[in-house]
């Protein structure tokens, strides 16, 4: 079995988790591709590095390797994302963070984890990507999201204008701070706090939610997955934030902007337990009522 492993930075007290799973993967005769950042922060023992191969890049990857797992919270897991790419590599997220709603796995469940992958009882959830087209190349080879697409206001900016048009035809013009574009996996983040819904991971749509509207009459929308969405942005500023996921970009408002559902999906690695209604009780308390 090759299993790769990413963090963008866990901290010196995570160690002995990190040494956990590399010394249950390799009860398993397992081939780790460890992100070489982590050799440079953490001492390993000589006997797990004998089995270790290093990756710094995307392009380090092969398409034959098992499993990716995410070691950090959800921002982790969408820095993940952008490294599988279209490698069909499954993520397994550990939530070494705090919320943990993408990587929903307690450290605590590092060998049950490890077990699942190596006798194939995990379940693999398929998850929607949004796809950026621009008329200016934007955020190099990896023009996609897990979670959502934004235009927001630069800083302390006046609200901006978005026009905003479903495969051509004119939908409206957003007066607000922002506007979010959300696959069915981000409906639950920047999304919901934007008091837009909450969609099934399986549901084939898109949501659209203003941020901070000047309107009373505007609310989210929701449309099919297989539109798409474009938009011109007017504003007393000559710049603004286009965002992928974590990542943004500052450019000038004459930029031709286009989003649609991206190519390929991505694999996202649960355990039986961890459903999505559950994900939702547990994390987002989804229905608490101290009365009951």
């Amino acid at each position: 079995m090759k299993v790769a492993i990413y963090s963008r930075g866990i901290d010196y007290e995570q160690e002995n988790p990190l040494l956990a799973l590399l010394e249950e993967l390799a009860r398993y005769d397992t081939t780790v591709h460890l992100y070489e950042p982590l050799l440079h922060r953490f001492s390993l023992p000589q006997h797990l590095l004998a089995k270790t191969v290093l990756f710094q890049t995307s392009g380090d990857l092969t398409p034959d390797i098992d499993c990716l797992i995410s070691l950090g919270g959800d921002g982790t897991m969408l820095d993940a994302v952008t490294l599988v790419r279209d490698y069909n590599i499954p993520i397994l997220g550990i939530n070494f963070g705090r919320l943990g709603f993408l990587a929903s796995i307690s450290r605590d469940d590092l060998g049950s984890a490890v077990d699942a992958l190596v006798n194939h009882t995990f379940v693999v959830d398929k998850r929607t990507l949004i796809h950026l087209d621009s008329n200016e190349p934007l955020f190099d080879q990896t023009p996609f999201a897990l979670n959502e697409f934004a235009i927001h206001k630069r800083d302390t900016s006046p609200m901006i204008k978005v026009h905003t048009y479903l495969n051509g035809e004119f939908l409206n013009s957003y007066w607000a701070d922002g506007l979010i574009v959300s696959t069915p996996t981000g409906s639950t983040g920047y999304n919901v706090s934007c008091n837009g819904p909450i969609l099934f991971p399986e549901s084939s749509s898109f949501v659209i939610t203003p941020v901070a509207p000047h309107n009373l009459n505007v609310r989210s929308i929701v449309v099919p997955d297989t539109s798409v969405i474009s938009f011109e942005v007017e504003g007393r500023a000559d710049q603004f934030i286009c965002a992928l996921d974590a990542r943004r970009e500052i450019v000038d408002k004459t930029i031709q902007l286009a989003v649609k559902k991206e190519q390929f999906r991505v694999n996202l690695v649960r355990l039986n337990e961890n459903s999505f209604l559950s994900t939702l009780r547990t994390k987002l308390t989804w229905g608490l009522d101290k009365r009951n």
